[in-house]
């Protein structure tokens, strides 16, 4: 096994371009002139797991290639509380940034969200990137009381809620400013996460950046509507676009144990074996999903990884150009 390469230290915001970009918006084919580690970064995705277990993972991460580390969120199921397990990663890490993927803001009270997140962009040096979504499922929804046909305006009331509180006002009339202040008025850096056209409006709506569970296959019809979005609200630059695709490496037990937990997860859904079928097992798989979605502009690429067996780090490390 070769040794794990460590990330450059570029950590753009969202909005700023990272790299050329071709006609139409799209990146260049990469070539030995244009290496894809000058163009685009890779993170990789926490698995749902023992939560004392993903130290380990942040640990060897933090000493490689990779740029970021997600986790996913949900109330109903057995998986760690996404922020307290990331700030817990962030001590354990110096370099890595750290994402909600992503957070299920309509579940939660906005203001001590706001007061949770602005705290732990404080003492991460600002390694958060906050990824947000609505969430689909019926009894994540009943566990926290909200209201599931509104969740779309709630994320949006909540959105307008912590840029206010974030930058410093009072609550009310009656109520003073939520402390302390994250290390840039306007927040953390954001993600929102989604297909359907509310969520990617909000994305030069609100000026965050959009990541992408999707395959390049029909990414790209995706990247080209946020940025429109973007381009409609007057926002200069680009919006910063990360894609998510699911990977497991390894020996077939290791492949089955990630196929059984995506399986598990997805149960929900009428998409579950397309999901399954998605996933990427090989090393010239992840090399070619990174050039393709290189083509098409992204920013960075999160490889999910549904298997517990830690090792993949380093063989992920290892399929990188």
């Amino acid at each position: 096994m070769q040794p794990i390469r460590r990330s450059p230290e570029v950590q753009p915001q969202s909005g700023t371009p990272t790299s050329p970009r071709g006609v139409g918006g799209r990146h260049p084919s990469h070539s030995a002139s244009l290496p894809w580690r000058n163009s685009m970064h890779v993170g990789l995705g926490l698995p749902i797991s023992d939560p004392a277990a993903l130290l380990d993972w942040a640990r060897r991460a933090d000493a490689g290639p990779f740029r970021t580390l997600g986790l996913l969120d949900r109330l109903v199921y057995d998986n760690p509380e996404p922020l307290i397990a990331l700030a817990t990663i962030a001590g354990a890490t110096s370099r890595v940034k750290v994402q909600t993927e992503v957070l299920l803001a309509p579940l939660r009270d906005p203001v001590l969200l706001a007061k949770q997140t602005a705290t732990l962009d404080r003492m991460t040096g600002g390694r958060l990137v906050l990824g947000l979504g609505v969430g689909g499922r019926a009894d994540d929804h009943l566990a926290s009381g909200t209201d599931p046909r509104t969740r779309g305006r709630r994320l949006d009331e909540q959105l307008a809620l912590l840029r206010r509180l974030w930058a410093g006002e009072a609550y009310s009339d009656e109520c003073g400013p939520i402390g302390p202040a994250p290390l840039r008025p306007e927040g953390p850096e954001i993600l929102f996460g989604g297909f359907q056209p509310a969520a990617l409006e909000r994305v030069g709506r609100f000026g965050g950046g959009f990541l992408a569970a999707a395959p390049p296959s029909w990414a790209g019809n995706l990247f080209d509507t946020v940025r429109r979005s973007w381009a409609d609200h007057g926002r200069s630059g680009e919006p910063r676009i990360v894609a998510q695709v699911n990977v497991a490496l390894g020996p077939d037990h290791v492949i089955e144990d990630a196929r059984a937990s995506m399986g598990a997860y997805y149960a929900f859904s009428d998409y579950a074996e397309g999901f399954l079928a998605g996933m990427l097992t090989t090393p010239a798989q992840i090399r070619a999903t990174i050039a393709a979605f290189g083509d098409l502009g992204a920013d960075e690429v999160m490889f999910y990884c549904y298997g517990r067996d830690a090792d993949q780090v380093d063989r992920l490390a290892d399929a990188l150009p």
